[in-house]
């Protein structure tokens, strides 16, 4: 079996800036991020951290910023690949592409953050590029997002919309537990 990648997206301190005034959901996705990150490690497989620089002055995803820092349980150890990108989808402008295809084109397990913006757009680019993408949704999380009239989508609706565009079209789409327990079985056999 060649050895699935796990592409880490966004896992930086600049999500508690937005969270101290929106409302998240699935509080446990750094926990089930880290769990696989473990399981990754202990395996020896590639891990991909994908970072973003934004480029908006006020964003707390600037580079220099406290924001831009990885979360502590997501700071690369060595062997580890960080792609820093500017925009939604980590293909863009980075090398992302090319690091997958010097893997020989393994599969590609996506967790991260948010949902809706950095891991859905990179999710669907992938897949349109021909890799097999594995959602980890679970281990992905958003925000309350505002509509054009002002209603407000809370973020759990946001996340499972999301989740049910990508699954079958764009990734399969799994848990955190249920992803481990099936490699875990694929690597015995």
């Amino acid at each position: 079996m060649k050895p699935p990648v796990l592409l880490l997206i966004d896992y930086q301190k600049g999500f508690a800036f937005i969270a101290a005034r929106a409302r998240r959901n699935n509080i446990e996705a750094e926990a089930r991020a880290m769990a696989l990150l473990t399981f990754w490690r202990e395996k020896g497989w590639p891990v991909i951290h994908v970072r973003h620089d934004s480029q908006e002055p006020q964003s707390p995803f600037r580079p220099g910023q406290i924001g831009n820092e990885p979360m502590g349980f997501a700071t690369e150890q060595d062997g580890e690949s960080v792609v820093r990108k500017s925009v939604n989808s980590a293909f863009i402008g980075t090398d992302l592409a090319e690091r997958l295809d010097a893997l020989g084109r393994p599969d590609v397990v996506v967790a991260g953050a948010t949902t809706d913006h950095c891991v859905s757009t990179t999710v669907r680019m992938g897949a349109n590029l021909g890799y097999a993408m594995t959602l980890v949704e679970d281990a992905c999380f958003t925000f309350d997002r505002e509509a054009p009239n002002g209603t407000v989508v809370p973020a759990d609706m946001v996340h499972a919309a999301n989740v049910a565009s990508l699954n079958g079209e764009f990734a399969r789409v799994t848990t955190a537990a249920g992803l481990m327990r099936e490699l875990e079985l694929r690597t015995e056999s």
